[in-house]
C-alpha cells in the first residue's frame, strides 16, 4: 500500500467535500458546501487548504476558463485503508485482532455491527 502524507482536519474536510462531488470540484462549489455546512472560512484559507493538498499529491488542479477545478488523485477507499493501516501500525503493531478486541472489549462496537461484519466476513470467505 503506498504512503499517504498525513492531512489535517481542515485538509480532510476538502477531500470529503471533493470525494461527495464525483472526485471533482470547482472552487465554488467548495465554498457553497463549506458555506451549506455552517463553515465561515476566508477565500484567503480555503485556496491555502486546497493548494496544500495538491503540494501533497492528493489533489490535482486544471483551469476551466478561469475557474479551478479540483480532481482527487487518490479515492476515499484507498485513503481510508492506507489511514487504517497507519493506525494499525501505530498502535497494534500491525494486528487488526488487536483493533477489533479493543473496539469490542470497549463496546465501541455494537452487537448489529458485529453481526454485520460477521455475515459480511463469513461471505467474503465463501466468495473465494
Amino acid at each position: 500500500m503506498m504512503a499517504i502524507q498525513q492531512i489535517s482536519d481542515s485538509e480532510l474536510e476538502l477531500m470529503k467535500i471533493i470525494w461527495a462531488s464525483g472526485g471533482k470540484a470547482l472552487y465554488a462549489a467548495i465554498m457553497e458546501e463549506l458555506s451549506a455546512a455552517g463553515n465561515c472560512w476566508q477565500k484567503n484559507t480555503v485556496i491555502t487548504l486546497l493548494s496544500r493538498l495538491v503540494d501533497k499529491g492528493l489533489l490535482k488542479t486544471s483551469k476551466i476558463g478561469r475557474r479551478n477545478e479540483y480532481t482527487a488523485i487518490i479515492s476515499e477507499a484507498d485513503y481510508q485503508a492506507a489511514q487504517t493501516q497507519t493506525l494499525l501500525n501505530k498502535l497494534y503493531e500491525g494486528s487488526a485482532k488487536g483493533l477489533v478486541s479493543t473496539l469490542i472489549q470497549k463496546e465501541l462496537l455494537s452487537a448489529e455491527e458485529y453481526e454485520e461484519l460477521r455475515q459480511f466476513w463469513e461471505k467474503q470467505g465463501r466468495a473465494q
